[in-house]
């Protein structure tokens, strides 16, 4: 009988006196490979968790933005790194799957955690447009630290209450439909982190965003703004909306708007999650 449907019989069943044979070839499966996507966190070592470091070690490769390879690469000295530089997005996305189909243990690594503006998302994007139930591949996602993350706990304790996230770059989103959330974000009181809030392509959007925050704070609102978060170079302020340095922030900066409530107490940026109102205090 065949064991699969990959089989042919060559030679059909033949019964000698003490055994029974028949010959069938079988088609060779392919080695089966996987993908993990990990977040690297901010850059530096200590910074990993350690599933990431786990999956670094045990990987035949691994594929990522040449930025935070260079940052990972002490760890990795004996991969096959396979780097692409900024907006090869799709390329190392597809290079990472098309490895893993081949049978290898792919990390594809992204900087802060790969959920959050990153390469988690973008990974299954192509998959569901190429991939049948018959030709699955594991994928695996391990978290990282993420630059709001490292920002807040830099800055104190911002986004202790409702908080949204909004990148300000327009190269994947329109810019018309970025202001409409910083509005509503705004509007409805919710701390804000603003991503990728200057580039040398687009210096005027950090000014705009905050133009449209404005009407809805105080002046005296507190505005954190960290650079470099966690790793070298790292530059901590906090400010007023009235009084953003904006020759401070550039593409590597995190910029955090506080809420009506948010206060600064001792170098600290608080946002109160309300123990206040509910319990006494004093």
């Amino acid at each position: 009988m065949l064991a699969a449907e990959t089989e042919w019989l060559l030679i059909e069943k033949q019964k000698f006196p003490n055994v029974t044979v028949a010959v069938a070839r079988r088609e060779t499966q392919k080695p089966a490979g996987s993908l993990i996507v990990a977040g690297t966190g901010p850059g530096r070592a200590e910074h990993l968790t350690p599933a990431v470091r786990q999956a670094l070690r045990t990987a035949d490769a691994v594929v990522g933005y040449e930025t935070y390879i260079d940052l990972i690469r002490p760890l990795i000295p004996d991969k096959y790194i396979l780097a692409t530089g900024m907006t090869g997005e799709v390329e190392r996305c597809r290079a990472a799957i098309d490895l893993a189909r081949k049978g290898q243990n792919i990390v594809l690594v992204s900087g802060g955690d790969p959920g959050i503006y990153a390469m988690a998302g973008l990974v299954f994007e192509l998959l569901r447009t190429e991939e049948t139930d018959s030709e699955a591949l594991p994928v695996t996602i391990l978290p990282g630290i993420s630059a709001l993350n490292a920002a807040a706990s830099l800055l104190g304790a911002p986004l202790m209450h409702d908080f949204c996230a909004i990148s300000l770059s327009d190269r994947l989103t329109p810019w018309d439909v970025i202001t409409r959330r910083i509005e509503a974000a705004a509007a409805a009181d919710f701390v804000i982190a603003l991503y990728n809030p200057k580039s040398h392509g687009r210096v005027e959007h950090i000014e705009t965003a905050l133009n449209l925050i404005r009407p809805h704070r105080s002046p005296s609102c507190p505005v954190g703004i960290v650079r470099a978060a966690l790793r070298e170079g790292q530059h901590v302020r906090i400010a007023t909306i009235a009084t953003v340095p904006f020759d401070e922030i550039d593409m590597q900066t995190t910029v955090i708007v506080g809420n009506s409530q948010t206060f600064v107490w001792k170098d600290r940026m608080v946002t109160p999650r309300g123990y206040g109102e509910k319990y006494d205090l004093e």
